[in-house]
């Protein structure tokens, strides 16, 4: 009988121990016993021999609440920098620029013929940064690369719906040096940036291209590879012609071909050819020469507020025995006279430099002004990219002023956010690094921050309810007469409420 009555109450002792919730207090100071001893109960009622996880101290619940802020915050910033990074800044630089009018009060008129002009893409491939082909370096500076300007074609330019528009060469970075399978892997990522069938409006623009020194070389590359320009005209067309836009006439020469050596090559005497069949034929329309090596001017002029870098002087390279030219930053003075004597355009279009730059030339028949646009690639040198917009006037349009208007527009800055990127990505890492010792405070003023923005959703968001300090009272287990036992919270003494401004009234 007595080993039956202790079964019994043991076993109704386990049960209601484990059916009463636990006490939200700290586990490891135990409970009170019912002769005032502590004792140190684990899930199961029964002492443990070690103390052991389900002792340990829980996480202070600001620590808890100041990592939730911490999370809360750099997922704001990130999202920020994306969304910014990503979209916004190709937006930005959409409703920056707009078609060029006469005068800032105006719109552009609607009749013009609308020309958007790129210059250098360069596509970089394994001639590029001296990195090894086929690296996982090379391939990631490739696809970024592509990624901003096809971004940039499709979210900038072509949301202006130009009428037509003109590349002013430099297609590959290693194009006359690539394989022909390498050089058409480079064609087809060419097309798939500067695609133009997501314009849903007009889909057939026009597309026209010049020749560069690193689509075909100069004239000393020609005599050793004249295969370099069967591979450019296949694809790209001629070197040397012209197109009529509205009541403009746009004149493309091969200008690596127009310097030479002693010897009178076969593209040299075509080039020059060309160029002295414009000039004796009609001069109604006015002319814009398009060259992608940029005309002669002096040593140290001056390009101009948009420029970034330092103008570059003239520099030309010629090969051995006077058999043409290796390389050479602008063209030779007698050939840049030559050109504007013969053609006497109203404007001349150039790229080739990287950079931004406007000079005037001073001619018999006046100043001609001369616009060297910058890359469009991030990755050539220039933290500005940019194109151009160009109105070309109607052809039954009269007025002068009008027959030619310009605007150079500016890209996404993409070396600055990558850099953003990176101190973005660094300042995360070293707030998730000290954040579990110093918390927020290791930052200056955080925490002032912090409580300036608690503080105010206190005010906006006030609680409904005040927690109960005496929701974290005491506990004691009391066995009532059948020796089951019960915790029963201890009463706390409160201490007595004063009014200092409470009065006592009675009867008078």
């Amino acid at each position: 009988p007595f080993s039956r009555h202790f079964l019994t109450k043991s076993s109704q002792f386990l049960s209601r121990t484990l059916e009463s919730p636990l006490p939200p207090r700290d586990p490891c100071r135990g409970l009170t016993g019912p002769e005032g001893g502590a004792l140190d109960l684990d899930c199961n009622g029964a002492a443990p021999p070690s103390r052991g996880p389900w002792c340990s101290k829980p996480p202070r619940r600001g620590t808890m609440q100041s990592a939730t802020r911490l999370t809360l915050l750099l997922c704001a910033a990130w999202v920020a920098a994306l969304l910014y990074g990503e979209m916004g800044a190709y937006w930005a630089a959409h409703l920056s620029c707009s078609w060029p009018s006469a005068s800032s009060s105006s719109p552009s008129p609607s009749n013009h013929v609308k020309v958007a002009v790129i210059a250098d893409p360069q596509l970089m491939d394994r001639t590029s940064l001296s990195l090894p082909p086929g690296s996982v370096a090379l391939q990631a500076a490739e696809f970024f690369t592509d990624l901003n300007m096809r971004r940039s074609f499709q979210s900038v330019v072509l949301p202006f719906k130009p009428d037509v528009v003109l590349f002013l060469g430099d297609y590959f970075d290693g194009g006359t040096y690539l394989s022909d399978e390498e050089w058409q892997d480079s064609l087809f990522r060419f097309k798939h940036i500067f695609s133009m069938s997501e314009q849903r409006t007009n889909p057939h623009v026009p597309i026209y291209y010049l020749s560069g020194n690193h689509d075909i070389g100069y004239s000393a590359f020609h005599s050793v590879h004249p295969e370099v320009i069967s591979r450019y005209e296949k694809e790209f067309g001629p070197r040397n012609f012209q197109f009529l836009s509205g009541k403009v006439d746009f004149v493309v020469v091969d200008a690596q071909t127009l310097d030479g050596g002693a010897t009178q090559s076969k593209e040299r005497s075509s080039s020059w050819e060309f160029i002295k069949t414009l000039s004796a034929g009609n001069e109604s329309n006015p002319k814009i020469l398009l060259t992608h090596i940029p005309l002669y001017r002096p040593d140290n002029t001056p390009c101009g507020p948009h420029r970034s870098s330092p103008a570059i002087n003239q520099r030309i390279y010629s090969a051995a025995m006077d058999q043409g030219i290796k390389y050479q930053n602008y063209l030779s003075k007698q050939t840049s006279d030559l050109l504007l004597g013969l053609l006497k355009p109203i404007l001349v279009l150039s790229g080739h430099d990287h950079d931004q730059c406007t000079v005037v030339h001073s001619t018999p028949f006046g100043p001609v002004m001369e616009h060297t646009l910058g890359t469009i690639s991030w990755q050539q040198g220039n933290l500005y990219p940019s194109f151009m917009l160009l109105s070309a006037g109607p052809r039954n349009s009269t007025d002068s002023s009008q027959e030619v208007l310009t605007n150079l527009c500016f890209l996404p800055k993409q070396t600055h956010i990558y850099i953003w990127y990176i101190f973005q990505f660094v300042l995360t890492v070293l707030l998730l690094m000290f954040w579990p010792t110093n918390g927020l405070s290791s930052l200056p003023y955080v925490n002032a921050f912090v409580s300036f923005m608690s503080s105010a959703g206190a005010d906006l968001f006030p609680r409904s309810k005040e927690k109960d300090d005496t929701e974290d009272g005491e506990y004691e287990m009391v066995w009532d007469a059948e020796g089951s036992m019960h915790l029963v919270k201890k009463a706390v003494a409160r201490p007595p409420i004063t009014n200092a401004d409470s009065k006592t009234t009675g009867r008078y």
